[in-house]
């Protein structure tokens, strides 16, 4: 058995293809095939299945695939770690992230972090939801991830940086406009923009609908991001519940009022690692100084 077993079986598993991992690796598909046999004959028992569309993991496979995955993850992550040691220079942060996380949470963080630590390179990457942003960290050997919070994931700590309470976006010349908050029953009779489909903050935001017993018809559009509902409500398109983003209200929507919904739980964001006590410094120096910028204060959920 030898990590290149290990490497080329998980992502058989992931692609679900022996074909496509060959083409990934530019090898043939018999060759793909005989790491997977050699680790077969190892562990001495079937670890997938040939099916009409592809490969499955067996159970076996789906127990050696998970350790497997975890601790190749772990050994690049540490090869990263030494050669950056080894080249002497500031090393490089890498960092996942929703499309609009840079603007809302981190642009004073990345100045102040840029300026105090002009060696480091920072490395974003951008992930259309929570769990894109968890698998990142699994698969591409990541740093850090900014997420919406949501329930324990395996192999991931969770830290709280900042709990964001809900707001109802309405146009300036709406009927609601001069209105101090929004009670959550009324919310039923509005048109509202509905989050992503998928995300971690539609699907908190439907629980909260459900307890406090709100249609879930509330919703009849559906956008990409946050940024997305706001505008279709400055333009008199709809309302939109979405967090108090940082800047909310502010200047950039002059067009636009913020109404509390007090009734709706607040919504958690911040960082997702793998380890936390692995980070590297530089790693550890951008977390902080990330959340010294949000309001709120940092608890470590899952440590």
């Amino acid at each position: 058995m030898t990590l290149d077993d290990l490497r080329v079986f998980v992502a058989v598993c992931r692609a679900g293809s022996l074909s496509a991992v060959a083409r990934e690796l530019g090898c043939t598909q018999s060759a793909v095939s005989q790491h997977v046999r050699r680790l077969e004959r190892e562990v001495g028992i079937g670890l997938v299945e040939r099916q009409a569309r592809g490969v499955v993991p067996t159970r076996a496979g789906r127990v050696l695939e998970r350790a497997a995955a975890d601790g190749i993850a772990g050994l690049d992550l540490a090869l990263r770690r030494l050669d950056e040691l080894v080249r002497g220079d500031g090393g490089t942060v890498r960092i996942a992230t929703g499309g609009t996380t840079v603007r809302h949470f981190m642009a004073e963080a990345v100045v102040e972090f840029r300026g105090r630590y002009p060696k480091v390179n920072l490395e974003f990457q951008t992930e259309n939801s929570s769990r894109s942003c968890f698998e990142a960290l699994a698969d591409h050997g990541l740093d850090l991830a900014w997420v919406t919070l949501g329930p324990p994931v395996r192999g991931i700590e969770q830290r709280t940086v900042a709990e964001l309470p809900w707001v109802l976006a309405v146009h300036a010349d709406d009927e609601l406009a001069g209105r101090e908050r929004i009670e959550a029953r009324e919310l039923a009779g509005l048109r509202i923009v509905g989050l992503p489909e998928r995300s971690t903050s539609r699907a908190h935001l439907d629980s909260a609908y459900r307890e406090l017993g709100i249609p879930t018809s509330v919703s009849d559009t559906s956008v990409a991001d946050w940024d997305t509902a706001i505008l279709l409500a400055e333009l008199g398109l709809g309302h939109a519940v979405v967090p108090a983003l940082p800047g909310l209200p502010g200047p950039g929507h002059p067009g636009l009022r913020f109404l509390p919904v007090p009734a709706l739980p607040p919504l958690a964001v911040g960082w997702a690692v793998r380890r936390w006590d692995a980070l590297s410094p530089a790693a550890h120096a951008f977390a902080d100084t990330v959340a010294r910028h949000c309001p709120g204060t940092g608890t470590v959920a899952g440590d």
